[in-house]
Order: C-alpha cells, then structure tokens, then sequence
C-alpha cells in the first residue's frame, strides 16, 4: 500500500518535470549548442567555431562592464530590498487601525510590470519636463541631467527595482514574523529582556528560514534584472547601464550575435549558479528549528 502510495504521488510530479524538462532543459541544452557556432539567429547557416564565442567574452569591454552593472543590480537590490521590507514587516506587523490599508500601498508597486515601472520612472527623470526637475524648477534649481553617466543609471535603475520588490519581502518576512511563536517573547519580556535584545536573540534567528528565501529570491531576480532597464534607459547611456540578460537580448535581435549571445547567457547561468549557491548553503546552515 505504502509503494502505491508513493508512486502515486509521484506521478502527480510528472507534468512539473515535463514543463521543466520542455521549457528548461531543452532550451538550455540547445543554448549550450548554438553557444559553439558563427550564426545570425535566422541564416540556415552556421559555422562551428568551437570555444571562440566564450574566448571573447573576457576581451569585451561590454560584457564585463554589463557583468559588473548585474553585480551591483543583483547584490545592491538585494541589501536594499530586504532591509526595506524587513523595516516594513516589522511595521505593518504591529496593531493599528489602517493596518491592512499600509500593508496594500506597500505591496501596490510589486504588481505593476516592470516595463511600465520603468515607463512611469522614465517620466519622472527624465531631463526635459520631469518631474524631479520641474519640482526642482519651482525652487530656482535648473534642471539635472539624471542619467547623463552609466553609474548614475545604474544606481538609479537599483533603487527603483529595490523599491518595487520591497513589498514582497515584506510579505515574505511577515508571514515569518507571525510563524513565531508569542511565548518566545513574552518569556524574553518577563525576564526584562530589552525590545532589541529580543529582536536580535529572538526573532532574527527564527526569521532565518524566510532570510534564506527573500535573499535568494531577491539575488537571482536583480542579476536577471531587464524589464526596468529596457524603458527607463534602454541601456544608455552607450551602453553602460546594461543587464546581462539586456546584453543577451541585444547581441541576438540587434547585433545579430546568436552564437555569441548564447555564450553570454551560459556564462550569466554560471555566474547565478555560482553566487547564488554558496549563499543558499550558508543561510540554511544558520536556520534553527522551533
């Protein structure tokens, strides 16, 4: 009965790990494939050229400064993101009247698309009739050319994304925050342990696990980052605010690089797998059980 049940429940997996397999695996695979040819993207023609595509990617001026812009995007949203919303959750999980109203405006911007994010930011920085400029107008400051270099788009794209995924880690956090267990803290709070104390010894341990999910989350979502980028700045200027997964998308449909770009999306895999790994195995090791 036990062996039936098993192969039961196992058969309800397989049509997860056939739409892994099909929209995950296959591509991958044939990525890997195109990855060690010349190609354009449409040509019936392609040329093998073995480890040629990966060989440029470390003399391409463009790539390592897009691999730098994706390590900012993802570590820098990331810190950003869950410092906000664990300052968020911490709020909101609090009694008082309006309580879910603050909750709804903090999660409201994770439901907008990023292209329309990035829409609505454009108008807001941008350098003609902004809105940031034209407040600064009315106090007799001249207009500020926002995303006039590449590290000022950059910061600029990371602050926004961080602003608009705060909501989910504050989600994430406050179902962790309200997984905890009262008698913890009123026994801390009997023992005339200080709010802090509490905060640190208590419920930031016991938080581990939703730590763990938010920062990986939050870190494969920022080194992924392409959405905002493509209507805030369309990777200028000149190219220096570029994404990885943005750069992937150029080298294909204007560049006409497929093979190239292929390249650069197994080396964008490996850098994820890389980072993102160690960090996972660190933070499960520092969860505790309650």
């Amino acid at each position: 009965m036990e062996k039936r049940r098993k192969w039961m429940l196992l058969s309800l997996c397989i049509p997860a790990f056939l739409l892994i397999f099909i929209f995950m695996i296959v591509p991958l695979g044939n990525a890997v494939k195109v990855s060690f040819f010349k190609w354009n993207g449409y040509s019936q023609k392609m040329r093998w050229v073995g480890l040629e595509n990966y060989g440029s990617i470390f003399t391409d001026k463009v790539f390592l400064r897009s691999t730098a812009n994706t390590f900012i995007y993802g570590f820098g949203s990331t810190l950003l993101q869950n410092i906000a919303g664990l300052s968020a959750a911490l709020f909101v999980n609090r009694q008082f009247k309006g309580r879910n109203l603050v909750r709804l405006i903090l999660y409201m911007p994770i439901m907008i698309s990023g292209v329309i994010m990035g829409a609505i930011q454009y108008y807001i920085f941008n350098y003609d009739n902004g809105v940031l400029n034209n407040l600064l107008n009315l106090f007799g400051i001249g207009n500020i050319y926002w995303m006039e270099s590449g590290i000022g788009s950059v910061l600029i794209i990371t602050l926004i994304n961080s602003w608009q995924a705060m909501g989910f880690c504050m989600l994430i956090y406050l179902a962790g925050l309200q997984n905890i267990p009262k008698m913890y803290e009123e026994a801390a709070l009997l023992d005339g342990t200080s709010r802090r104390q509490i905060f640190f010894k208590i419920d930031l341990p016991l938080l581990m696990p939703a730590i763990t999910t938010a920062v990986i989350t939050n870190l494969i979502g920022g080194f992924k980052l392409y959405d905002i980028i493509v209507t805030l700045t369309n990777g200028g200027p000149n190219r220096k605010s570029l994404s990885l997964s943005y750069y992937i998308s150029l080298l294909y449909f204007n560049d006409e690089k497929a093979g190239y770009s292929a390249a650069v999306g197994i080396a964008l895999f490996i850098i994820i797998f890389i980072v993102a790994v160690p960090i996972n195995q660190y933070l499960r090791s520092r969860e505790v059980e309650y």
